[in-house]
């Protein structure tokens, strides 16, 4: 009897930390119901910024970046640039507005799911090491780099696969392409020209008149970047907590067989 009392015991401890719940502050909703969704989301952003290590939620408040290769010219030409940033953070997630969801059906394989947001200002903050050549001006210079996107707007569109453990349904990313607007990039970088103080401010000062012309040019590689933050945001959670405990259970006469 006591051996089987042990073993039961752990198996409903297994079975309870292998399904993180979700905070009872935090409302849950019914598969579909997207702007119950959309509340709960805003709330869970807003009590808990810096994250709930049980869930897989990280800090928001400060999100760091990995390494990434920005420009990569080929050496040769009168111009050409190689830039590369590292220890690089994002402030600003923790005051995100959900503004809509779509697709966190019962199934959420068999459709696209979407979900819409803006940030009042995020600011990107790290170093950076660049190399180049503009017409007889050699590059080499490392310094800290700023960029802060001004009402910054967002479309995440995911593809996930379900995955099955302990009897419940966990979601996988797949794919997820971000889709992004603003209505200024605010971009600078200290010591771009080592030497000389007045050519870099002039050409921070040229990048900032024509920021849109330098976004459409380096959109592709930054749409990446945005790719990987908010892949990482939401990979853990899912990992952790399957997707059947964040919705309200459906009554087994209405239960969808996958």
């Amino acid at each position: 009897m006591r051996d089987i009392l042990i073993i039961v015991l752990s198996l409903q401890l297994l079975g309870s930390l292998q399904s993180q719940m979700i905070p009872k502050e935090i409302k849950k909703c019914h598969f579909g119901e997207s702007q119950c969704i959309v509340d709960s989301m805003n709330a869970l952003i807003k009590k808990f910024p810096r994250g709930i290590p049980a869930l897989g939620l990280k800090p928001i408040d400060v999100v760091d970046i990995r390494n990434s290769k920005f420009w990569n010219d080929e050496r040769v030409g009168a111009f050409w640039l190689q830039f590369d940033l590292f220890d690089q953070v994002n402030y600003g997630f923790e005051n995100t507005t959900i503004t809509k969801v779509n697709g966190f059906d019962e199934n959420p394989t068999s459709s696209l799911i979407e979900i819409h947001g803006r940030i009042p200002s995020l600011i990107h903050k790290g170093s950076y090491f660049s190399q180049g050549r503009v017409w007889i001006v050699q590059l080499n210079s490392t310094g800290e780099s700023f960029s802060d996107f001004q009402n910054f707007r967002f479309v995440l569109k995911l593809k996930v696969i379900m995955e099955y453990r302990n009897n419940k349904r966990y979601l996988k990313i797949y794919e997820l392409n971000p889709f992004v607007n603003m209505d200024r990039w605010v971009f600078w970088l200290d010591n771009f020209f080592e030497s000389n103080t007045d050519l870099t401010i002039a050409i921070n000062q040229v990048f900032n008149l024509h920021w849109v012309e330098f976004w459409n040019e380096l959109e592709p590689t930054n749409l990446k970047i945005f790719a990987s933050v908010f892949r990482d945001i939401f990979e853990d959670v899912f990992k952790k907590v399957s997707y059947d405990d964040m919705f309200l259970p459906v009554p087994k006469e209405f239960a969808v067989n996958d």
